[in-house]
């Protein structure tokens, strides 16, 4: 194994490492997200109307859901088994797709977990921990 691809599996497999505490703090991010927009729905302003509106309790809901799902995932990354990532790929992929339909009412936010959740995607899917 080359020194190049040996220092980039290091890089890929600390990467691995943040992107668990990057789900976990996600989770628990999304999770009191949707705390908030079920326990109060003048918590969160709409801007633009979307084609995909839901009731803000329902994007509660769903960020309830999500929170939890996507910190067990976290935690499971941390032991880096093999089901472990390929669950924190799809769960980063479906957080995507949530935070985009999310946008018109917390842009930023929504903005910067999809940013998140790409980085997530690549560290996991570079990571081979059988050649560290």
């Amino acid at each position: 194994m080359s020194e190049t691809s040996s220092v980039k599996q290091g890089v890929a497999a600390g990467t691995s490492i943040g992107a668990a505490i990057i789900l976990v703090t996600v989770g628990i991010i999304q999770f009191f997200q949707g705390v908030a927009a079920v326990a109060e729905n003048e918590v969160f302003v709409v801007g633009i109307e979307y084609v995909y509106k839901l009731d803000l309790t329902t994007w509660g809901w769903i960020h309830i859901v999500l929170g939890i799902v996507v910190l067990g995932v976290g935690l499971a990354l941390f032991t880096g088994a093999g089901w472990a990532r390929v669950s924190a790929i799809v769960v980063a992929a479906i957080s995507i797709l949530a935070n985009f339909l999310w946008l018109p009412y917390y842009p930023w936010w929504s903005l910067l977990i999809i940013a998140l959740d790409v980085v997530v995607i690549w560290a996991v899917s570079t990571w081979k921990p059988d050649r560290v």
